[in-house]
This record gives structure tokens, sequence and C-alpha cells, in this order.
């Protein structure tokens, strides 16, 4: 009973991570088409401005939640206006873009740097299931992956900000002789998706090590949760998100880490197969 409920933590806890892991890329995917291949160097950037301001003695909680998704807000507005905002529309020049963007970033990174590990403690404690031990930062990352939950869908649902977005990204030329500005529109959005990913960057420096290249773990899971929960937001990140953490972690245990990994690639290529629309593009259809 008490190895059960560990396990089932565990499986929670890596659902949850993925899906804050994936909400930043869901945004900038899912509502504008871009193919975002610098979303880990984003994830890793959240990471860095986290320790780094830890470090210099700032608390914690501060560094995490406000420190980094402000600093990789930031970062993505300028990206968007120096870059992304000449590829809309162009699939493969984003791709090459933000390619080449992602080793800039990890270039940069290690440049100043360099290719050492770094991490910020764990904060909270533990707490005793029997035999076995966990943490309550796990039960905080659910938490925190409810609230982002909560909290993109109330922008995207009862928010003027949200039906102006949402009307911008399906017919721009519609809304813009309503008299909004697409171009400040897909702006705003792509800064909210870094600002996200540098938020969920910050909450796994405790428990990540953080190198200039951490990103490339993330950045082929991010993908094919997005293209597997399909071309909602929330249902289908969420959705994807669940399944994929439950088989990644799941698979984890009972063989090895490497071995979960390529079970959760085979689930994902078979869900595909399946679900060429993704889940939401079955189950979910029009929800956000």
């Amino acid at each position: 009973m008490d190895l059960s409920l560990i396990i089932a933590l565990d499986v929670v806890n890596g659902a949850a991570s993925l899906f804050l892991l994936c909400l930043g890329l869901a945004i900038i995917f899912g509502m504008m088409k871009i193919i975002n291949l610098a979303h880990g160097e984003f994830v890793m950037l959240g990471a860095y401005a986290t320790v780094i301001s830890a470090n210099a003695g700032l608390n914690i909680w501060i560094a995490m939640l406000v420190v980094a998704p402000l600093f990789v807000g930031l970062v993505g507005l300028v990206i968007e206006r120096c870059l992304i905002r000449f590829l809309y529309g162009r699939l493969v020049d984003s791709m090459l873009a933000t390619w080449g963007l992602s080793l800039c970033l990890i270039g940069l990174v290690t440049t100043i740097f360099g290719n050492t590990i770094n991490g910020v403690p764990t904060p909270l404690g533990g707490f005793q299931v029997g035999a076995y031990r966990s943490s309550w930062y796990t039960i905080f990352l659910l938490a925190m992956a409810v609230v982002m939950m909560a909290l993109v869908y109330g922008v995207l649902r009862f928010t003027r900000f949200g039906l102006v977005a949402r009307a911008v990204m399906l017919n721009p030329g519609m809304a813009a002789t309503l008299g909004v500005n697409p171009a400040k529109i897909y702006m705003a959005t792509f800064g909210i998706g870094a600002a996200v990913t540098g938020l969920a960057g910050g909450l796994l420096a405790p428990v990540s090590g953080i190198t200039p290249v951490m990103g490339t773990a993330f950045v082929a899971k991010c993908f094919i949760t997005v293209v597997g929960g399909g071309a909602t937001i929330i249902s289908g990140t969420l959705s994807a998100a669940g399944l994929f953490g439950f088989v990644n972690q799941l698979g984890a245990y009972f063989t090895t880490p490497v071995y979960g990994e390529v079970i959760l690639f085979l689930s994902a290529i078979l869900l595909i197969r399946l679900l060429p629309q993704g889940i939401s593009g079955r189950f979910f259809k029009g929800t956000l």
C-alpha cells in the first residue's frame, strides 16, 4: 500500500511536471503555429535565472515564481520583435531560425557560466509514507500545475485579451478590420508563452541539474506531448501530459529511466498514428 502511494505520487508528479513544461509551448505552437525549437533553451534560461538569483541571496520562491518568468518573458519579447515577427506563416523558416537561436543561447550561456552543473537546494522538506519518503515539493509542483491551468484557462476564456488573442489567431485580417493590432497581440502572446516556459524552468530548477544543454532533454518530449494533445491548449496539453507522464513514470519504475523514455516515445508514435488530430481532435473539440 505504501509503495503504491509513492508510485502514484511519482506518476502524478511526472504528469504535472510535463504539463508545466509543455504549457508555454502549447500557447506558442497551438495559437501562433510557430514551431519554437528553442523551447528547451527557454526552460534553461528560467532555470539559470532562478539559480543565479537564489545564489545571489534572493528568496528562492521569488527567484522561481517572479524572476524566472519575468526574465524569460522579456527575452521572449525581444526575440519576437527581432526574429519571430518576420517568420509568421513560414513554417520551415521558423524552424530553422529557432533551431539556430537555440544553438546561440546554448553557446552564450556556456561562454558566460561554463559547462558545469549548477543547482539550488530543494525547498520544503519531506514526509514519510510507511517505510518510504517523499518530498512536499512534489505536492507543490502538482498544485502549481493546477494553478497554471486555471490561470491560462481564465485568461483565454474570460478576459478581453484572451478573446482578442483567439480572434487574431483564427483570422488576423478580420480582427484588424475591427481595430485590433495583430502585431501587438502576436508579440504579447509569444511573450506570455515564453514567460510560462521560464516559470516551468524556475520550478524545475531545484529538482534538475542545471547545465547549458539541459533544454535538449525536454524539447522532443514537449513537442510530442503538444502534438499528441492536439489543437486545444488546455484540454489537449493536460490529457497528453497526463497520459505520457503516466506511461513514462511507470515505464521508468518497472525498467529504467532510459527505457521509460523509449516507452514514452513509442506510445506517442502509436497515439499519433491512431489519432492524427491528437487527443483533443477526437475527444475535446470546441474546448480550450
